[in-house]
């Protein structure tokens, strides 16, 4: 499957959320790194155009962020792109986790290793929405709310779809 199949089901279609437990995991890695990928791109412009800063913490750390210069650029990227691969494999391990406990709660089978799979792939429109909103000062502080939400409900559409538990 194609990057805009997958990207494209994972946003309307949770019948093949759910199916997409099967993929196999390398490809389900890639879709993830593309993402962190245009996570990183996205961070690492808002602090090139000055949006955010990482030295507002101290003077000592604005001084030193001037004495090394131009090498403040490739060292941010690299620290955000570790942050961010971090940042979303943690999510879809946590949400990989609320997911089995959804699966017990509809009575479907569902295994980690197959929930992870599902939750990476469904992990799209809780990601575009968080860079939309972290877009605007005013909504930072929630987007990661309403993501999560959105994350939750996409889990449990696709888990919608999992075999039932054997009585």
């Amino acid at each position: 499957m194609k990057f805009h199949q997958l990207f494209i089901a994972a946003i309307k279609e949770p019948k093949k959320l759910a199916a997409f437990r099967l993929l196999p995991i390398g490809k389900v890695i890639q879709y993830v790194f593309i993402f962190i990928s245009i996570y990183t791109i996205v961070s690492f412009t808002r602090f090139v155009l000055g949006d955010a800063s990482l030295f507002d913490a101290s003077p000592e750390l604005l001084e030193y962020s001037q004495t090394i210069g131009w090498l403040i650029y490739p060292i941010a990227l690299v620290l955000q792109f570790v942050i961010a691969t971090f940042y979303i494999f943690v999510r879809i391990s946590l949400f990989g986790l609320a997911g089995v406990l959804i699966a017990m709660i509809m009575k479907r089978k569902a295994e980690y290793r197959h929930l992870w799979r599902t939750t990476a792939v469904s992990v799209t429109v809780p990601l575009l929405i968080t860079l939309v909103l972290d877009s605007f000062p005013a909504f930072r502080s929630n987007g990661i709310y309403l993501s999560s939400i959105v994350h939750l409900l996409y889990i449990a559409a696709a888990v919608k779809y999992y075999p039932k538990m054997k009585k």
